[in-house]
């Protein structure tokens, strides 16, 4: 059984949150406050956050922006996973991913079910590793990020989260990268 170890130290990660949106502004961004409130109770740093409209260009520049970034670990965004034409998030993001976690959907619609049934069939939540760094993509309602962070991230991205954690393995992420300079 999972259980956070407290012989273990608590190690912030730094994450940039992105909200993916046509509509939504600093004011109106609820998603994304969310989970810029619950990375801050958390105990990690808030490196950046921003909102972008439904274009898979613009999802893919701010995330590659972030990328290059040496303070940011973790994008998270939250928005354009469903099933319209403006969904377009998931596009964006796999297009960048060098590895996919297929466990991370799995995990949500898992958690999802249990409060909105068969609808969660309609999310196509995701995350993946690109350039060493995770990327998190939840749907875009409060509600999601809720589950999506206190369900699956909240544990994850805590070192001392056993039996294993995505925490401990952040510096091996980018193995392949050091190979190909050797």
């Amino acid at each position: 059984m999972a259980e956070a170890r407290q012989d273990r130290p608590f190690v912030p990660v730094r994450i940039a949150v992105l909200t993916v949106s046509d509509t939504r502004t600093p004011e109106t961004d609820k998603s994304g406050g969310v989970l810029a409130e619950r990375i801050a109770e958390a105990g990690h740093n808030l490196s950046d956050r921003r909102i972008v409209k439904d274009d898979i260009r613009a999802i893919r520049a701010q995330v590659r922006k972030w990328l290059k970034r040496e303070d940011v670990d973790v994008v998270i965004s939250t928005g354009g996973t469903g099933l319209t034409g403006r969904d377009v998030t998931v596009e964006a993001m796999r297009g960048l991913f060098e590895k996919e976690i297929e466990g991370f959907g799995t995990a949500f619609h898992m958690i999802s079910f249990q409060k909105i049934g068969v609808s969660t069939v309609q999310s196509r939540a995701t995350a993946g590793v690109a350039k060493g760094k995770y990327i998190f993509c939840l749907p875009g309602s409060p509600g999601a990020c809720r589950d999506g962070w206190d369900g699956i991230l909240k544990s994850q991205l805590d070192y001392r989260h056993m039996p294993c954690n995505f925490v401990e393995i952040m510096p091996r992420l980018a193995e392949h990268m050091q190979r190909r300079k050797g």
